[in-house]
């Protein structure tokens, strides 16, 4: 699987960035000329892997289960969906607006060991789990050494 290292420069510019709009009198919550949706959002996944799979539970409060997708395509994973927001509520009744709304999606390179086409999907309470079985092949073993 690949991780990328997230980076502490970007965080640090758009931290300054919030300082400089506040010490104008610029605050992009309150802006409801803007735009209302927040342009890129990503579910937050763990990644964890056992001696008999690999299992990644990524994070889908209010997503419901039909606006997900998951694919596995040349040993990539792909997990998209969408989450709407409330059709009652109107833009201009929000005070503020910290959660993102739109499309999302995430994908993830995975090892040959995993075997594809057992792959198990499961959604409850807001968390999609999803089981990557490897291949008995890939799975560890114990070597017996013998002695001479």
């Amino acid at each position: 699987m690949t991780l990328t290292k997230l980076n502490p420069l970007l965080n640090e510019l758009t931290t300054t960035r919030d300082r400089l709009n506040r010490f104008f009198g610029r605050n992009d919550e309150w802006d409801t000329e803007g735009n209302l949706f927040v342009p890129d959002w990503a579910p937050s996944v763990d990644i964890l892997e056992k001696e008999n799979e690999i299992r990644i539970k990524a994070e889908l409060p209010g997503v419901d289960a039909k606006d997900v997708a998951v694919t596995v395509d040349n040993n990539v994973l792909t997990i998209k969906g969408e989450r709407h927001l409330e059709k009652d509520v109107k833009k201009e009744s929000y005070h503020r607006m910290e959660r993102a709304y739109g499309s999302f999606s995430r994908s993830f390179s995975l090892p040959d060991t995993v075997d594809l086409g057992n792959v198990r999907a499961e959604y409850k309470d807001g968390l999609l789990t999803l089981s990557l079985p490897k291949k008995a092949a890939a799975k560890s073993r114990t070597v017996e050494i013998k002695a001479a």
